[in-house]
């Protein structure tokens, strides 16, 4: 004669191995979350290195232009990509050595002539001189490695103006 609790325990016979392979598939696709999660945080790392970099050089030539002659002509002939002076082309040596990819998408430099508004009436004589200014625009630009080859590249863009 069958006992009353078999009938029960013949019912959940295999519930367990069920439990366990329920839980096993969700850990694997926890797992599998995880791991899409990093690559994707690898590759943001490297292309906020990227962007640093090209922040830092950016800087460096402005840098650089500040300490010189701050002519308009002067600043032209040497560091205008248009004219690939002897300071544009040591800088773009130092931009292609840090950057990947700037050999297909060269970093373009130019410069403007910033007028002052114009003298308002009824400002006293002895008044501050207003002489113009120069903005120079630096647009930096890369293809990280792996990119597919039609794509744009990344690129930074930084204004400053000299006085």
């Amino acid at each position: 004669m069958p006992r009353p609790g078999n009938a029960s325990v013949r019912r959940s016979h295999g519930f367990m191995m069920l439990e366990v392979l329920v839980a096993l598939l969700v850990f694997a696709l926890g797992v599998l979350g995880l791991v899409g999660l990093q690559a994707t945080a690898v590759k943001q790392a490297g292309q906020a290195k990227y962007r640093s970099d090209a922040a830092l050089l950016a800087n460096e030539l402005i840098g650089t232009m500040w300490v010189g002659n701050r002519n308009l002509a002067t600043l032209q002939a040497n560091y205008s990509s248009a004219a690939e002076g002897d300071g544009y082309k040591l800088w773009l040596e130092k931009v292609s050595a840090t950057l990947p990819g700037v050999s297909d998408y060269p970093p373009t430099v130019t410069f403007a002539q910033v007028n002052p508004l114009p003298v308002l009436a009824g400002t006293p004589a002895g008044g501050p001189v207003l002489t113009p200014s120069l903005r120079v625009t630096i647009t930096v630009n890369w293809s990280a490695p792996g990119e597919s080859l039609g794509s744009s590249p990344h690129n930074l863009v930084m204004i400053s103006q000299l006085k």
